[in-house]
């Protein structure tokens, strides 16, 4: 069953199972069973922007000398009393003794009404079944990054300009405000101002700068050659990495 990841108004008794998390238990378990790997969305970062669904694929490995029989769902949490829960995972043999259970659960930003205090460090709890009726469960069975999507843009000018000439870069760097369902300016974070020449695939850093309040950013560069110029923020644990599309100057 779904357990939103958030609950608006509660009150009396109520609010006490409404907002109540799983209580705090050592892991337990029998026998031999080991949990080897937990792999969420592939690199163990989700991001979530304001307005479409998303699916979260959730993957556990485990091991035991008789084999893996299955696994329960999977619960998914993190701060501000965010919860989800998996579908029944569907277990995969790799060798006599290892299988890979795979569940996913989909979220939606209008309909699970999350807070930005749900942003950060997610856990995977697992509970795993082997085939001679042992079994391991862990609460902290892996972890992942509950992000908040990031937009940026970046506008070099002018275009075209002369060689050894001064370019300005602006844009602005925004991230998903998942109480309004809208972007919103992200201040006071590094940003880096990168160059890539009309003849390579690689972006050089040119220097940092500091977004403002509003996230708006704006720069200078010496104009050396054609090519493209992108701002690119390397997110954090609450804000996915994101760089801008690169914006081509021509260089006379």
């Amino acid at each position: 069953m779904r357990i939103r990841a958030s609950v608006a108004v509660v009150s009396g008794a109520l609010a006490l199972s409404a907002l109540a998390v799983p209580a705090a238990h050592a892991d337990g378990g029998y026998g031999d069973t080991k949990i080897t790997k937990v792999v969420v969305d592939g690199d163990n970062k989700v991001s979530m922007g304001t307005s479409s669904p998303k699916t979260i694929k959730v993957s556990v490995t485990a091991t035991d000398d008789s084999g893996i029989k299955g696994a329960q769902e999977f619960d998914l949490y993190g701060p501000g009393y965010g919860i989800e829960s998996t579908g029944k995972p569907t277990c995969a043999v790799v060798n006599a003794t290892t299988s890979t259970c795979t569940a996913s659960v989909t979220i939606d930003p209008k309909t699970d009404y999350y807070s930005n205090k749900n942003a950060g460090t997610w856990y995977v709890s697992a509970w795993i079944d082997a085939k001679d009726d042992d079994y391991i469960w862990k609460e902290k069975a892996g972890s992942f990054a509950f992000q908040r999507a990031a937009k940026l843009t970046a506008n070099a000018t002018p275009e075209p300009v002369k060689k050894g000439r001064t370019i300005t870069v602006t844009g602005a760097l925004t991230r998903a405000n998942w109480e309004t369902l809208k972007y919103s300016g992200y201040g006071s974070q590094s940003v880096k101002l990168q160059f890539r020449k009309k003849s390579s695939s690689t972006y050089t850093t040119l220097k940092t700068v500091t977004s403002s309040s509003t996230g708006a950013l704006k720069t200078t560069t010496t104009a050396t050659a054609d090519g493209y110029y992108r701002f690119s923020f390397a997110g954090n644990s609450t804000t996915a990495a994101v760089s801008a599309t690169g914006d081509f100057v021509d260089v006379q």
